[in-house]
């Protein structure tokens, strides 16, 4: 898709959501004597706060530049989903940024169903701030995800360096905490204005040396999580891994982490999981 195509279908694209509201959905008052379903151009402009014939050039397709900030305004106007905003900061030639105003993360139940029926392979989900957002038994099992680890309970981050379970599964501690580190900077760098990500990072200051000796340094640029992964448990024993990572079109700060286990580690987890699986019609 060329430039002229693209804001073409920018254009298309914004008349046809335009369209698709109505006055009470934005909460404007109905009036009358309206010609066509919808809202009208001046409306979205109003609620976009930008001047009605430059919206009028957007849905005309004319080679005007919105910034980042205009095109968030009017995915708020339009009232777009996640997926909608996606495809609008496509359509405009631009990268889609952090959300403004962190949200609440969570999947819905097939995603739910998906990772279950992944088992035995370990799976869970990791939002934004690292915090896991879904896991299936398997991913329980083999990481204690459900064990409660105050004050950031669901923190991978928080886990690897305050929990000495977590700390004792993973050989290597070092090097691995070096390349999270350097992630977790990233993922930081992308929510600046966001208090809870301050928040979490002094809590770890304040209790882990390793993490603050490896947070002032220097941090290495970011390389990928993916590959051979080793974790010994307590009572399956030494287990091994290939691991890799899937991003969420729709929310592109969560991830899907996937722990494919090798021949031997596959039996053992179907063995250990069988074993803790209550029988049916208990």
């Amino acid at each position: 898709m060329n430039d002229s195509e693209r804001r073409s279908a920018l254009g298309d694209f914004l008349r046809k959501r335009r369209s698709s509201l109505s006055p009470e959905d934005v909460g404007l008052p109905t009036g009358s004597r309206r010609r066509t379903a919808g809202l009208r151009r001046e409306e979205v402009a109003q609620l976009s706060n930008i001047g009605t014939s430059w919206y009028m050039w957007l849905e005309q397709g004319r080679d005007v530049r919105p910034s980042v900030q205009v095109l968030e305004s009017l995915a708020a106007a339009l009232k777009l989903n996640p997926n909608e905003r996606r495809h609008l900061f496509f359509l405009a030639g631009e990268s889609l940024p952090p959300y403004l105003s962190p949200h609440k993360e969570s999947i819905g139940s097939a995603f739910q169903r998906m990772l279950d029926d992944l088992t035995p392979n370990p799976v869970y989900i990791l939002g934004r701030r690292w915090d896991f957002v879904a896991w299936n038994n398997a991913a329980n099992e083999v990481f204690s995800i459900s064990s409660a680890s105050p004050p950031h309970e669901i923190n991978l981050i928080w886990r690897f360096f305050t929990d000495p379970v977590w700390k004792g599964r993973f050989k290597d501690f070092d090097q691995k905490a070096t390349g999270m580190i350097a992630e977790f900077h990233t993922a930081s760098a992308r929510y600046v204005e966001d208090s809870s990500f301050a928040e979490l990072i002094e809590d770890l200051k304040r209790v882990s040396p390793e993490f603050d000796r490896l947070w002032l340094q220097q941090h290495e640029t970011p390389g990928s999580l993916e590959g051979f992964k080793e974790v010994e448990h307590p009572y399956m024993g030494h287990l091994e891994f290939d691991h890799i990572t899937l991003q969420i079109p729709n929310d592109p700060d969560m991830r899907v982490m996937i722990y494919m286990p090798l021949t031997a580690t596959r039996l053992k987890l179907e063995k250990y999981l069988a074993k803790r699986s209550p029988a049916k019609g208990e």
